[in-house]
């Protein structure tokens, strides 16, 4: 029997064809797509390949297409605030298209069915869609004594999630604790915490930090391994670029007070009231790779640094370790896990700052030899 496709589902339930190509547009946005490669055959001449399909056009092709595709969604040693976050995101028609159309078949939070008979579902199906359905991680995997400090319906979280992997097209770790073990594995990890990624060394898992992690990036992700049957393109840290791309710090709106050398010293000081710009506070936006800056939160309200917070680095390995709050003084610039890229960082930050404050030095002082010209 032929599997219904998405969009006919959408159709079933009510969704017209202009709100149906609007949701392709909102799809197009979340995936971060550009521009989609042109249809090309090699035994056709250049001057008749195909133009290339625009972004809202391939998505709607792949809704119009393929089937539904599942989501199970295991928590582990997590507080739920990546589910919560997700469940309050800017992007609600994204959001209800993930929840309830592609569409997540086991979340322990949000079911409404409990005990054997979310278990049983959830069995059925990882046999139904073997190989067909997303596979995300929330939490980190405690691998202590006899893996006992998280069990659920009689098995331990290790045990769950190598159960779940092995049938799954995508696994995608959200969360700093899933992707790089959180808070949980901070020293000295007594559950014996580990990432997703440390418990299935054989597999590409899309890791997708923070804390909690921005629900879009989540979101996105899952849109564009529905569109385009895998990942979009990962970092070092496997991280989804359009996402994780950029430095906080790139996009700030504190930024041209950092080129300024205007820097907050306390948090109720002048320079703290005019919005300079918080890195003498411990700020690690500099070396902290996320979309916080752009997507922000709450509708696109704030983030932590424009609401007067330093960032603390939650999607960065060991985050919790690394000092990521305020301490009275700069919190080191490194990056755990790049030791050299960090030091680097380090030194061009330093360098910049030194350069800004010269200018800003010579500046002052050809106005006041202006001043005494005329």
């Amino acid at each position: 029997m032929k599997k219904e496709t998405i969009y006919e589902n959408l159709r079933k339930n009510g969704v017209s064809r202009r709100d149906f190509m609007k949701m392709c547009g909102l799809l197009v946005g979340a995936m971060g797509l550009k521009v989609a490669p042109p249809i090309q055959a090699s035994n056709l001449p250049r001057h008749l390949h195909k133009p290339a399909y625009k972004p809202a056009q391939l998505v709607a092709r792949a809704l119009e297409t393929k089937p539904r595709l599942p989501v199970i969604w295991l928590e582990f040693q997590d507080c739920a605030g990546c589910s919560e976050a997700l469940t309050r995101s800017q992007s609600p028609t994204l959001v209800d298209l993930v929840l309830n159309t592609l569409s997540i078949e086991y979340h322990e939070t949000l079911t409404a069915a409990a005990g054997f008979q979310t278990e049983e579902n959830k069995q059925k199906i990882m046999q139904e869609y073997h190989g067909q359905y997303v596979l995300v991680v929330e939490g980190s995997i405690p691998t202590g004594p006899n893996a006992a400090y998280c069990t659920i319906g009689g098995k331990s979280a290790e045990q769950l999630l190598l159960e779940a992997a092995e049938g799954a097209l995508a696994i995608i770790s959200t969360g700093n604790c899933a992707a790089f073990g959180g808070l949980p594995a901070a020293s000295p990890n007594p559950t014996g915490a580990k990432s997703v990624m440390e418990v299935l060394p054989g597999k590409t898992v899309i890791n997708i930090p923070g804390c909690p992690a921005i629900p879009e990036a989540t979101t996105g992700t899952i849109a564009h391994i529905l569109v385009f049957g895998g990942p979009p393109e990962l970092d070092e840290l496997n991280r989804p670029k359009p996402f994780y791309g950029q430095a906080i710090h790139d996009r700030c709106l504190r930024r041209p007070f950092y080129e300024a050398g205007k820097f907050a010293n306390s948090f109720d000081d002048e320079g703290a009231r005019a919005g300079w710009c918080l890195f003498k506070l411990g700020c690690k936006g500099p070396t902290t790779y996320n979309a916080c800056a752009s997507i922000k939160w709450s509708n696109g309200l704030s983030f932590p640094i424009q609401s007067g917070h330093p960032c603390i680095g939650c999607s960065e390995p060991n985050f919790w370790d690394g000092g990521g709050f305020y301490q009275g003084q700069s919190a080191p610039l490194q990056r755990p896990t790049l030791a050299a890229a960090g030091a680097a960082a380090a030194v061009g930050i330093v360098a910049g700052v030194g350069v800004a404050a010269m200018n800003n030095a010579q500046k002052k002082q050809a106005h006041k030899t202006e001043e005494a010209e005329s």
